[in-house]
C-alpha cells in the first residue's frame, strides 16, 4: 500500500513538473517572438542592412552558449531574450528585402500563415496525441548538419538551386523538430524550459525564412 502511495506521488509530481515546463515555455516563447518581432520592425523601420551571415552566426553561436551555460539562473532568461532580439534585428532586413518586391507583401503574409499553421498544428499534434517523438532525434540532428553545410556552401558558391533545396530540407526539418521538441517536453525528456523555448524559436525562425524563401522564388515573375 506505502509503494502504491509512493509511485502515485512520484507520477503526481512528474506530471506537475511537465505540465510546468509546458506552460513556462509556451509564456517564455511567445514573450520572445513578440520581442523578436519588435526588434524586426525596429530594424526595417531604421533601414538598416543586414549584418552578414559572418556577424549572424558568431552572434547566434555566442548567445546560445552564453543562454546554454546560464539555462538555470536568471540570465538564461535574459539570454533567451538577447538572442531572439538579435535574430529578430537580422531578420528585418530580410523581410524588407521582400517586401520591396512586385508580391512581397502577399509572399511574407504567405509565409507567416504558413509557420503559424505548421506549427500550431504540429505542437496540438504532439500535445493532443502524446505520441513519442524521441526516435527522430538521430535523424534530425544529421539532417540539420547536413542542410546547414549545404546553405554554407550555397552562399560561398552562389548556387541558387541548392539554396532552395535547402530551404526545402529546412521545412521538413523544423517540421519533425517541432513533433520531436514537444514531445520530448511532454515525456520528461527536457525538463529546462529556457533550452525548450530555444530550441522552439529556432525552429519557427528557420521555418519562416525558408517558407519565405520558397514562396518568394514561387512568387517570381
Amino acid at each position: 500500500m506505502e509503494n502504491r502511495i509512493a509511485t502515485m506521488t512520484r507520477t503526481e509530481a512528474s506530471v506537475l513538473s511537465t505540465n510546468r515546463v509546458v506552460r513556462n515555455t509556451y509564456m517564455l516563447l511567445s514573450l520572445t517572438l513578440a520581442f523578436s518581432a519588435l526588434t524586426a520592425g525596429l530594424s526595417m523601420a531604421m533601414g538598416l542592412p543586414h549584418p552578414g551571415l559572418i556577424i549572424t552566426l558568431v552572434g547566434y553561436f555566442g548567445l546560445l552558449f552564453l543562454t546554454t551555460k546560464f539555462r538555470d539562473s536568471g540570465l538564461g532568461v535574459l539570454f533567451v531574450f538577447a538572442l531572439t532580439g538579435f535574430m529578430g534585428f537580422t531578420l528585418g532586413p530580410i523581410i524588407s528585402k521582400y517586401l520591396s518586391l512586385p508580391n512581397g507583401h502577399m509572399v511574407v503574409m504567405q509565409a507567416m500563415g504558413g509557420t503559424a499553421a505548421i506549427f500550431l498544428g504540429l505542437s496540438a499534434y504532439a500535445l493532443t496525441t502524446r505520441k513519442d517523438f524521441s526516435f527522430m532525434g538521430g535523424f534530425l540532428m544529421v539532417g540539420i548538419l547536413v542542410a546547414f553545410l549545404a546553405g554554407l556552401g550555397a552562399v560561398f558558391f552562389e548556387m541558387p538551386g541548392l539554396s532552395l533545396a535547402v530551404s526545402a530540407m529546412f521545412v521538413l526539418l523544423m517540421s519533425g523538430l517541432i513533433l520531436y521538441e514537444t514531445s520530448n517536453i511532454i515525456h520528461g525528456g527536457e525538463t529546462n524550459y529556457v533550452m525548450a523555448t530555444v530550441t522552439l524559436y529556432v525552429t519557427i525562425y528557420n521555418l519562416f525564412t525558408s517558407l519565405l524563401h520558397l514562396l518568394g522564388v514561387m512568387n517570381d515573375d
